[in-house]
């Protein structure tokens, strides 16, 4: 559905995804390969064949899934109209939230900044630990938890951001020279602009920028993760401390105003209310 979903938004943009850019091998790969190991791991049938089986299966399920979240952004930023970044700032005054003076104090401190951004990279670590560890574990409703609750919150916040489309607080506020460009650089300003006009049509897989900014999907990420973790035993403090260092980073290294990292927290939380309700159902009617 979620692909479905995707390839009509990209038509009805004018839009399409260049299927021949080498950026692509690493996904066909494992589009190609994965079914392969997981079908020969269930065949062999021993105890760490089938951990290797699940853990394939839920590697493959989330890579899909953000990557189709990902590419769904370009059409839906080439259909949204204005920039919300003057409401999203008056909000972050009324919470006295200084973003300006958060991102001098990167800026002015080199640990900071590779502190940071090990700590934003992170959104790619901490989901292969936890659907290891559930893998592991044996805990597949968890692990169909968690990623029905990514599915749904990428869903909410494309909807949510639809409607309020922003460059940013490093677009939006600072002005001159700039002492650290955060990793997130500063794609909004040019690239929704041409998408809207349609000057630029075709996306490199490879080369996917984040365009949401509110809601923040890495704080949306965080707050599923940090879930997530109470059931991974021993490891659920070092999981919910990663997803922690990941929101403070986000700020500056995703250039988000914190309205953005609130209403992203809120969406994961309905997400996982959702994802919940959905396990609850499927087990009754199971039943």
């Amino acid at each position: 559905m979620g692909l479905a979903a995707c390839m009509s938004l990209l038509w009805a943009t004018g839009l399409r995804v260049d299927l021949f850019s080498r950026s692509n091998i690493p996904y066909y790969a494992i589009l190609a390969v994965g079914p392969l190991v997981r079908g020969w791991c269930l065949r062999d049938g021993r105890r760490w064949s089938l951990v290797v089986a699940d853990i394939v299966e839920y590697y493959t399920l989330f890579i899909a899934m953000a990557l189709t979240g990902a590419t769904c952004s370009y059409p839906v930023s080439a259909l949204s109209v204005g920039f919300a970044d003057a409401g999203l700032q008056r909000i972050d005054e009324l919470l006295q939230f200084d973003w300006v003076a958060w991102y001098e104090l990167v800026a002015a401190h080199r640990s900071l900044q590779l502190l940071g951004i090990a700590a934003y990279q992170s959104i790619f670590v901490t989901p292969a630990l936890l659907l290891g560890w559930f893998a592991v574990t044996g805990q597949r409703r968890e692990a169909h938890r968690f990623l029905a609750a990514f599915a749904i919150s990428a869903v909410m916040a494309l909807a949510i951001y639809s409607q309020m489309p922003a460059i940013g607080p490093f677009a939006f506020l600072w002005h001159g020279p700039i002492p650290y460009m955060p990793m997130s650089e500063l794609w909004q300003p040019d690239l929704i602009p041409a998408l809207r006009a349609h000057s630029f049509t075709v996306i490199d897989l490879g080369q996917l920028r984040g365009l949401v900014s509110a809601p923040s999907f890495h704080a949306a990420s965080a707050t599923l993760y940090i879930a997530a973790a109470q059931r991974c035993g021993p490891l659920r403090w070092w999981l919910t401390a990663l997803p922690c260092a990941m929101l403070l980073s986000t700020p500056v290294e995703g250039t988000h105003y914190l309205i953005d990292l609130i209403l992203g927290a809120g969406v994961a939380l309905v997400g996982w209310w959702a994802a919940t309700q959905l396990i609850r159902w499927r087990v009754r009617t199971a039943a």
